[in-house]
């Protein structure tokens, strides 16, 4: 995201965009590629209510919190797009909070893989990573991207019983 420091994050956390709903989808290769034809879309509030249950220690994918809501929501797969940009408006509007912060850093990108677009860039979920127990490591000569290393064995599932379908 550009210009964060103008953004009111907690207001567009907060703004739930005629959200959740589910959508039926006709494309082929969506269908194909993620398994069938009900597309469910998650409003950001419920991103940063499932990021605030992963604990000390324990760390989720974006891909397990859209698996999660597929499947409380009767959907066959949630929104990509916009669930990498509301887990990203999650962490800045805990940045713009003095009380009450999301653990936004324990919610990880596909394989592992830190965030850069979160506040302070990869650099600070390293650290705030390390604080918790984790070890980095580092992929790539040119293009270094970070990852938790062994993250399937902290990986912490959603669970119905510990989140609000609807915050």
């Amino acid at each position: 995201m550009a210009n964060e420091q103008n953004k009111d994050f907690n207001a567009m956390l907060h703004d739930s965009k005629d959200m959740p709903k589910t959508q039926i989808i006709t494309d082929q290769k969506s269908i194909e590629k993620y398994g069938g034809d009900r597309m469910y879309f998650a409003p950001p509030i419920a991103y940063d209510a499932v990021m605030r249950t992963v604990p000390y220690g324990k760390v989720t994918t974006v891909g397990a919190i859209r698996t999660y809501f597929a499947k409380q929501n009767g959907a066959d797969f949630t929104e990509p797009i916009t669930a990498g940009i509301f887990v990203s408006i999650a962490a800045w509007a805990s940045e713009q909070r003095e009380d009450d912060p999301t653990p936004y850093w324990r919610t990880l990108k596909a394989d592992g893989e830190l965030n850069p677009k979160y506040p302070g860039g990869v650099e600070r979920q390293k650290a705030q990573l390390e604080a918790e127990g984790h070890e980095i490591m580092t992929r790539g000569r040119k293009n270094i991207r970070y990852f938790v290393k062994d993250y399937e064995s902290v990986l912490f599932e959603p669970d119905e019983t510990k989140t609000e379908q609807n915050p």
